[in-house]
């Protein structure tokens, strides 16, 4: 079982965090991928979240994944159907870092097992190179945002 773990500060309250992250048809703004909702969220659920289903496409490969459960502070996913990896589950959670609640803290879990003829490392380093990446980019886009927003802040570091 291949486990990555990452965590990341974002200069956003954990609700516009998780709402983005539930933006599927956006999420490739932020991951290396191409995202088409399929279903949408069960009735009474968050937009987005529990039943959800999407569509990845990175270059020809092509998987659905699954929302299984998701609030304001924790996202979970897996992938259903055939899919590159088997045993696949994210969780994502998010945890407001002061009570002002204007920044998040973000720890995003993937465990799987890749396929028997692609060495686990090498599938380990390509996908946490992705997840980091992408982790990065959804956190520069709140420090943009943030920016546009506060003109005054713009020659002062974030």
């Amino acid at each position: 079982m291949i486990t990555i773990t990452v965590t990341q500060k974002i200069l956003a309250p954990v609700e516009q965090v998780s709402r983005i992250l539930l933006n599927h048809t956006q999420l490739e703004r932020f991951f290396n991928a191409q995202f088409t909702l399929i279903k949408p969220q069960l009735a009474g659920e968050l937009l987005g979240g529990k039943g959800a289903v999407r569509q990845v496409a990175i270059g020809k490969i092509v998987f659905k994944e699954e929302i299984i459960s998701a609030s304001i502070e924790h996202i979970c996913y897996r992938i259903i159907g055939k899919g590159p990896v088997s045993d696949h589950q994210g969780d994502i959670k998010l945890t407001s870092l002061d009570k002002g609640d204007t920044a998040t803290h973000l720890d995003y879990v993937i465990k799987f097992n890749g396929p028997f003829w692609l060495p686990n490392f090498i599938l380990k380093f390509i996908v946490a190179r992705d997840i980091n990446n992408a982790i990065t980019k959804l956190a520069q886009h709140f420090i943009e945002e943030h920016l546009a927003d506060n003109p005054s802040v713009k020659g002062n570091s974030v």
